[in-house]
C-alpha cells in the first residue's frame, strides 16, 4: 500500500467515525480518556501471568517418572511435543514464519504498532486484518485461559501486556524456539518438530522452503489449510508464504515461479508417543500426581520433577511377557472357537445381531430408514465391517498386577495384552465379578469367630431364601454326595455349597465388612448370601491389595503407587508410605493362609506346582465366573502378592471352553509363568515361609502359666532320678535305638486337634459342626469348579 492510498483509506475511516464522535469530542471529555485508560490496563495487570509464570514455561521441563532400580519409565508432557532448539530448526522455516507473520519481529517489543494501527484501519473499513505480532501470538498459546480468546479490547490490552512481559523475559530467538516448539498443527502434533515427522516424515531441521512453506501456511487457519483434507487451500496458501519470503528477500524471485508449480508432496503420519514400560501404571500415576501438584503448587509440565515409584522395571518385564504370551495362547484358541476372524456371525448369529446393533453403523442405517432386517442384512453381508467387528469383540483381555504385601508397593501392573490397541485398564478401572477368588473373605470372617479348619459341613443340596420370594440355591460341578466336606478341604476344592453354608452361618453383612477392611474399599458389595461366590464386581488392584493383607498377616496397606518426589536438583519434596491397618486377627488370617496352602497343593491350582515348578511356599485362590466370562487367580508369597484376570471387554464373549474358561487354565499361567522367572531371578527369596504358628491367646496364656504355677507350688512327687547313661543317651542317639525297648500298649491315633481350642467348648455352635472332633475330615471325590 502506498502512502497515497493509506491516507485515502485513512480519511474514509474518519469519514465513517466522525458523525459518531462529533457528540462527545469535548475538551474536558479528551482530557480524562487517557488517564482512564492507563488506569485500566493498571487494573489488568495483575491479571495476566506474572513473571515467574513466563520463566517456568520458558524452563518448560516435564515430570520424569523412574522405576525403583533407577529405569524411566515415562515423561508427562502437557502434549505430543518434542523441544528442539533453534539451531535443530530449518532456517527456511524461521525465514517463512518471520516473513508471513512478523517481519518487524527483531525490531519491536512484543507490539507492533504501525501493524496494529494498519489492522485496525482495514478492519474499519470492512477488510479485517490480524494485527499480532509472534509475541503476542505466543502470549495467546502459553496462556489461552489468563488472556481468552473473544474479540474485546480487554483480550486485546491482556494480550500487549503479557507479550511486554514475554519481550522482558525471553530474547527473540528463545521467543522464536518457544514459539515454534508449541504452537499446535493438527493430529495431535505440537510444535515444528513433529509437524515436520507429521506431514513430511523427517526432522524439523530437514525441511526444505516448499515444505516450511506449507507447514507455517497452516498457521493462518490449522484446519482451513489442512494439507490433508485440504490439499488445493494448502496449496495456495503455500504459494503466498513464498511470494513473503520473496518479498522480504528471504528467497531469490527467479525461483518463485518453478517454486509455485511444484506440487504438495505429503508424506502424512500420525505420531504416537511411546508406550513406555508400565503405560497403564503411568496413566493412574498422571491423575495421581497431578493432584498432589495442584495441592502443593506445582506443575507436573514444566518444574522439573523427579518421581521415584515403586515399581521394579525387572518385575514388568517378566510380568508382560508371561500376559502376552498367555495372551496369544488363549487368542488362538479363541479365533477357533468363534470361527476365525470375522466369523461371529457364524458361531452365534443372535450375538452376532445384537453386536451390530450397538454400533453407529447401524444406527445411522436405521435413522436413514432402514427396517431392522434390512440394516441386519446389509451391515452382516459386508465383510470389512464384520471382520473388525469380530474382531474388537472377541479379542481376549487380560491384566495383572503384583505388589509387596509388607509395604504396599506396586512392583508390576499390566492393564491390558496392548497398549496402544486397547489403553483401558483392566487392573483399576474394569469392575469383574471375582468368582471363588472371593471365599477367603467368608472362611476369614469364620476363622474369626473361632471356627476350625477341621470344622465341617455336610456336602449337600443348599436352598437359601433371599428377600422376596426367591431362593438362592448354589451348584458345584459334582452332586451333593451327602458326606461331611471339612472348612479345608471346602476352599482347596473351592466348594460351592460348603461356603454358602459358611456363609449363612457368618452372615454376608460380616463378610461384606471384613473385605473392605481388607482392601476392596471402591467397589460397592451387596450384602446377600450370593456374595460368598463372588457375585459383587470388583477391581483386579482391590482384589490383589486384599490378598496382600492376608500374607501380611492380617494388616492392611493401602497400595503405594510413589515412595518419593523430588525436585529438578534432586532435592526431596515429599516422601511417601503406608500405615498398616489391622483388618483381621493374626490367629484367623494364619489359619487362612494354612487352607490356602492345599488349593495349590493338592486343589484347584496345583499347576502352580506340577506345570511351573514352584516349591516356594506359596497359598492362592482359583476363580471362574458364570459361564466362563471371567477367569481369576492371585497367589501369594511372604514377600510378594501377584493375581492376574482374563476375559474379554463384553463379557458375553467367552472363550466357550469349561476347561480353558476356568481360572485355574485362563489366568494361573500367567502368574505362574510371573512367579516362576521372579524365584529363578532371586527378586524374592524362595527360603522365606509363612508363619502360620497359632499364637494363644491372653486367657489360655493365663490357663498356662496359672497350670505351671500349681504344679511347680503343690506337687509334691518327687523329681526322678537321672539315669546314669543319660549324657551319653543324649549324645549319641543312634546308641539309644539299638537299646532293647519294652513291648509297648496298642493305640489308636487320633487327628490332629487345634492347640488353641482343644480344651475349650465351641466358639460358635452357629457353625453346626457335622461330624465329631474325632471322625476325620473326608476328601470330596471329584475336585469341582472353582
Amino acid at each position: 500500500m502506498t502512502a497515497s492510498d493509506f491516507k485515502a483509506r485513512a480519511r474514509a475511516v474518519l469519514a465513517r467515525l466522525l458523525p459518531w464522535l462529533r457528540p462527545h469530542l469535548r475538551p474536558r471529555t479528551l482530557l480524562v480518556l487517557p488517564p482512564l485508560f492507563l488506569l485500566y490496563v493498571l487494573v489488568l495487570i495483575p491479571f495476566t501471568p506474572g513473571i515467574r509464570d513466563i520463566r517456568k514455561a520458558k524452563v518448560d521441563q516435564p515430570a520424569q517418572i523412574y522405576s525403583a532400580d533407577g529405569k524411566l519409565l515415562a515423561e508427562f508432557k502437557p502434549t505430543h511435543r518434542e523441544w528442539v532448539s533453534l539451531k535443530e530448526i530449518s532456517p527456511q522455516a524461521i525465514d517463512a514464519l518471520i516473513a508471513t507473520e512478523d517481519r518487524r519481529f527483531y525490531r519491536h517489543h512484543g507490539i507492533d504498532f504501525g501493524r496494529t494501527a494498519s489492522a485496525a484501519l482495514h478492519t474499519f473499513s470492512g477488510d479485517r486484518q490480524g494485527g499480532s505480532t509472534l509475541t503476542q501470538q505466543l502470549a495467546r498459546n502459553l496462556y489461552p485461559e489468563e488472556i481468552g480468546r473473544s474479540q474485546t479490547l480487554t483480550r486485546k490490552l491482556k494480550e500487549a501486556i503479557t507479550a511486554f512481559k514475554i519481550e522482558a523475559v525471553y530474547s527473540k530467538d528463545e521467543i522464536l524456539e518457544t514459539y515454534l516448539n508449541t504452537v499446535p498443527f493438527l493430529y495431535n502434533a505440537y510444535g515444528i518438530e513433529m509437524a515436520a515427522r507429521t506431514y513430511f516424515g523427517k526432522s524439523a531441521g530437514e525441511l526444505d522452503a516448499l515444505e516450511s512453506a506449507t507447514l507455517i501456511g497452516m498457521l493462518k487457519g490449522n484446519s482451513y489449510y489442512n494439507p490433508v483434507i485440504n490439499p488445493e487451500r494448502a496449496l495456495d496458501r503455500r504459494n503466498i508464504v513464498l511470494g513473503q519470503m520473496v518479498k522480504f528477500g528471504h528467497l531469490p524471485a527467479a525461483k518463485l515461479d518453478a517454486l509455485t508449480k511444484r506440487p504438495l508432496r505429503i508424506d502424512f503420519e500420525r505420531q504416537t508417543e511411546e508406550p513406555g514400560r508400565a503405560p497403564h501404571f503411568a496413566q493412574q500415576l498422571r491423575k495421581w500426581l497431578i493432584a498432589w501438584a495442584d495441592d502443593n503448587d506445582y506443575n507436573i509440565y514444566s518444574d522439573g520433577l523427579v518421581v521415584r515409584t515403586t515399581i521394579d522395571s525387572r518385575l514388568q518385564t517378566m510380568a508382560t511377557n508371561a500376559l502376552a504370551l498367555q495372551g496369544n495362547q488363549l487368542q488362538s484358541i479363541a479365533n477357533a472357537a468363534w470361527g476365525g476372524r470375522g466369523g461371529c456371525a457364524n458361531a452365534n448369529a443372535d450375538l452376532a445381531h445384537a453386536f451390530i446393533r450397538e454400533t453407529s453403523d447401524y444406527r445411522a442405517a436405521h435413522d436413514g430408514g432402514m427396517s431392522d432386517a434390512d440394516a441386519l442384512k446389509k451391515l452382516s453381508t459386508d465383510r470389512a465391517f464384520m471382520q473388525t467387528l469380530c474382531e474388537n469383540k472377541t479379542r481376549v483381555q487380560a491384566a495383572f498386577v503384583a505388589l509387596d504385601p509388607r509395604n504396599g508397593q506396586i512392583k508390576a501392573w499390566v492393564g491390558s495384552r496392548d497398549f496402544t490397541q486397547d489403553p483401558f485398564d483392566h487392573v483399576a478401572q474394569a469392575r469383574r465379578q471375582p468368582g471363588s477368588t472371593f471365599k477367603p473373605f467368608v472362611y476369614g470372617a469364620a476363622f474369626e469367630r473361632g471356627a476350625k479348619p477341621t470344622d465341617t459341613f455336610v456336602d449337600q443340596a443348599v436352598e437359601i431364601p433371599v428377600k422376596g420370594a426367591e431362593t438362592w440355591r448354589p451348584t458345584d460341578d459334582s452332586p451333593p454326595s451327602g458326606r461331611p466336606v471339612s472348612l479345608r478341604d471346602g476352599i482347596a476344592y473351592s466348594k460351592n455349597r460348603i461356603t454358602a453354608q459358611l456363609m449363612e452361618s457368618v452372615g454376608p453383612a460380616r463378610v461384606a465388612r471384613l473385605a473392605r477392611d481388607m482392601g476392596v474399599r471402591e467397589s460397592h458389595l451387596d450384602e446377600v448370601p450370593s456374595l460368598a461366590l463372588g457375585t459383587s464386581p470388583v477391581t483386579l488392584k482391590e482384589m490383589v491389595s486384599a490378598y496382600g493383607t492376608i500374607a501380611n498377616d492380617g494388616s492392611y496397606i493401602e497400595p503405594l503407587l510413589v515412595t518419593r518426589i523430588e525436585n529438578r536438583d534432586g532435592e526431596v519434596l515429599a516422601q511417601f508410605e503406608s500405615a498398616p491397618e489391622r483388618a483381621l486377627s493374626v490367629d484367623a488370617t494364619r489359619k487362612l493362609v494354612d487352607v490356602m496352602r492345599d488349593v495349590v497343593n493338592r486343589g484347584t491350582g496345583t499347576m502352580i506346582r506340577t506345570r511351573f515348578g514352584i516349591r516356594a511356599d506359596v497359598a492362592g485362590k482359583t476363580g471362574t465366573t458364570q459361564d466362563n466370562a471371567d477367569g481369576w487367580f492371585i497367589l501369594m508369597h511372604p514377600q510378594l502378592v501377584a493375581g492376574a484376570w482374563v476375559g474379554f471387554n463384553d463379557s458375553r464373549v467367552t472363550l466357550r471352553s469349561d476347561y480353558w474358561g476356568q481360572g485355574a487354565h485362563s489366568a494361573l499361567p500367567i502368574v505362574g509363568d510371573f512367579m516362576q522367572r521372579t524365584l529363578r531371578s532371586h527378586l524374592i527369596d524362595a527360603r522365606v515361609r509363612f508363619d502360620t504358628q497359632e499364637t494363644p491367646g491372653k486367657w489360655q496364656t493365663f490357663v498356662t502359666r496359672l497350670r505351671t504355677w500349681i504344679d511347680a507350688t503343690f506337687s509334691k512327687a518327687p523329681k526322678p532320678a537321672a539315669p546314669k547313661n543319660a549324657q551319653t543317651t543324649a549324645q549319641h542317639p543312634a546308641r539309644a535305638k539299638r537299646a532293647p525297648a519294652e513291648p509297648a500298649a496298642e493305640v489308636t491315633e487320633a487327628p490332629p486337634q487345634s492347640p488353641v481350642f482343644t480344651t475349650m467348648p465351641p466358639i460358635l455352635p452357629a457353625l453346626g459342626e457335622t461330624a465329631s472332633a474325632a471322625q476325620a475330615p473326608s476328601e470330596p471325590a471329584s475336585a469341582p469348579r472353582q
